[in-house]
């Protein structure tokens, strides 16, 4: 006579984690462990740790053969997650567990030789997806930190042991605490930049219209000092935000003892990354350094020294703000909304005065900036020249204004966009670039010149405009006329003050030029 017992748990795709009935019967035959339902290598093996937790607990396998299938089957199963409920599927069907001890329980973890319950990277998601099937999460102590910032119902036990006792009503657990909502480490501050203030200008419109930004000067110049102190000019992530950030980071195995916070990330990754750490993807296609950076900053330093695989596709994700990753037995869909900081020296030689400046010639220049594809540099709203820093501006004392004074301008342009309900201003739609970013008569002579000579995209165009939007936002020229412009339903138009302050954007605008030929000079 056959016995068939049941568990649930999850399969992920992407942030999305997919219910997966594990079912388990006894039937004669062969005696073995049988695993049917598309699983991988990690699960073919939970087998024998299961085999030999069970040992371990003094648990006999009697003669016969266990088939346990993951349904459904057709769902690519990657993971060793599967253990734990494959583990207490198992002891159901011996007589160990109640059946109905399973009802209304999703189970996450891997099972150690012991008996021991260790955590498995997804904690999260698993137990976000339990709440919505109005299901109690069962998990490894270690999960439960991260898994009880889901607010439903967590059982965190150390050993198979004790998740049996806790089942039987020997000795129930506790459920866990929440892990700590820690606070930003300490972010560099915009003081200790010496000069550069037309780009300590640019880095402040960035953040306050989520606006790429590209860094191009000779090495020494502080283009990654200045994009490391950008995050600490963006607000702290909302509770939306956090907790995408902290999906993304428990799918990827980055949650620290269930610990979140409310900073945004910062990846740097190295200019030898590939295609597949920047965008995502592998054998289990797990979000890359892009999606990593959702909500936040990815800064890649060196950028033609990327490959230009890798450089092409950051293209589709900074204009629609996730990543499909595309395989032959699946796909999987990751959020990449980024504000991108970049930088490069003008020249493989370094494009600087004196010992660092260029002795091949304008067509090193030219060579090594041909590597940037026009496509991926009409999609960074500023692009901007950093001078080199002088003896004179490092003797500077320090200035006036940091990072705290700046990120107060940041927080009320962010919150003038948030008013006018339209997001931020580098991802306005059309129809809302019309209403809320219309320049006036001298602004549109001067733009429509400026496209007829650099040979503006309509890309360009229109990410002039959105600049143009974020530096009046910044100069809080709203701030008064808000009330009888809703009142009056006039729309706010750009002037031509405004636009002037993005000349610079708009010399650059064009793929990148021979950094020897003299360009305009005006001041953000």
């Amino acid at each position: 006579m056959s016995s068939c017992a049941y568990a649930t748990t999850v399969a992920f795709a992407g942030l999305e984690a997919r219910r997966v009935d594990v079912q388990v019967q006894l039937a004669g035959g062969v005696p073995g462990i049988v695993i049917v339902g598309l699983g991988d290598k990690a699960i073919a093996e939970s087998r024998e740790r299961v085999r030999a937790a069970f040992a371990s607990m003094g648990l006999a396998i009697p003669a016969g053969r266990l088939i346990v299938n993951l349904a459904p089957a057709d769902l690519p199963k990657e993971g060793t997650h599967y253990d734990l409920p494959i583990a207490l599927a198992m002891m159901a069907a011996l007589g160990a567990l109640p059946r109905d001890a399973l009802d209304g329980v999703l189970a996450f973890g891997e099972v150690g030789l012991d008996g021991s319950l260790a955590a498995a990277p997804g904690a999260l998601p698993a137990a976000m997806a339990a709440l919505g099937m109005d299901c109690a999460f069962v998990c490894p102590e270690a999960c439960g930190a991260e898994a009880a910032w889901s607010g439903g119902e967590v059982i965190a036990a150390p050993s198979l042991l004790a998740l049996v006792n806790h089942f039987r009503g020997g000795a129930t657990l506790k459920p866990p605490e929440r892990g700590a909502l820690v606070s930003a480490q300490d972010v560099p501050d915009l003081r200790d930049v010496r000069g550069q203030e037309q780009a300590k200008r640019a880095l402040e419109i960035a953040a306050a219209g989520g606006h790429n930004i590209l860094l191009v000067g000779p090495p020494g110049a502080g283009k990654s000092m200045l994009a490391q102190r950008l995050p600490g000019l963006l607000p702290p992530l909302s509770s939306e935000e956090l907790l995408e950030v902290s999906m993304l980071h428990s799918v990827a195995g980055l949650l620290q003892r269930g610990q979140l916070t409310r900073a945004r990330p910062f990846r740097a990754p190295h200019h030898s990354a590939s295609m597949a750490a920047l965008v995502g993807g592998g054998l289990r296609a797990k979000p890359g350094e892009i999606s990593l950076a959702h909500h936040g900053v990815l800064f890649l330093d060196e950028l033609p020294e990327f490959s230009q695989q890798a450089l092409d596709a950051l293209r589709q994700p900074l204009e629609n703000g996730t990543v499909l990753i595309a395989r032959a037995n699946h796909h999987v869909t990751y959020p990449a909304r980024i504000l991108l900081a970049a930088a490069m020296n003008p020249c493989r030689c370094g494009g600087g005065p004196g010992a660092g400046r260029c002795r091949r010639g304008p067509r090193c220049a030219i060579d090594y900036q041909a590597r940037l594809s026009g496509p991926l540099l009409d999609r960074i709203d500023i692009q901007l020249d950093v001078p080199p820093v002088t003896a004179a501006d490092l003797a500077l004392p320090p200035p006036p204004e940091g990072t705290a004074e700046a990120l107060e301008r940041v927080m009320a342009a962010r919150q003038a966009q948030q008013e006018r309900g339209r997001g931020l201003n580098a991802l306005l739609s059309l129809d809302a670039l019309e209403s809320v970013a219309a320049p006036d008569s001298p602004g549109a002579a001067l733009l429509a010149k400026a496209a007829e000579t650099l040979a503006l995209s309509a890309r360009a165009y229109h990410r002039t405009l959105k600049t143009a939007r974020t530096i009046a936002d910044l100069a809080g020229v709203d701030a008064a006329y808000q009330a009888a412009f809703k009142r009056s339903g006039l729309i706010r138009v750009l002037d031509l003050d405004e636009l002037f302050e993005v000349a610079e954007l708009l010399s650059r605008a064009s793929p990148p030029r021979n950094p020897r030929r003299s360009s305009p000079s005006v001041n953000f």
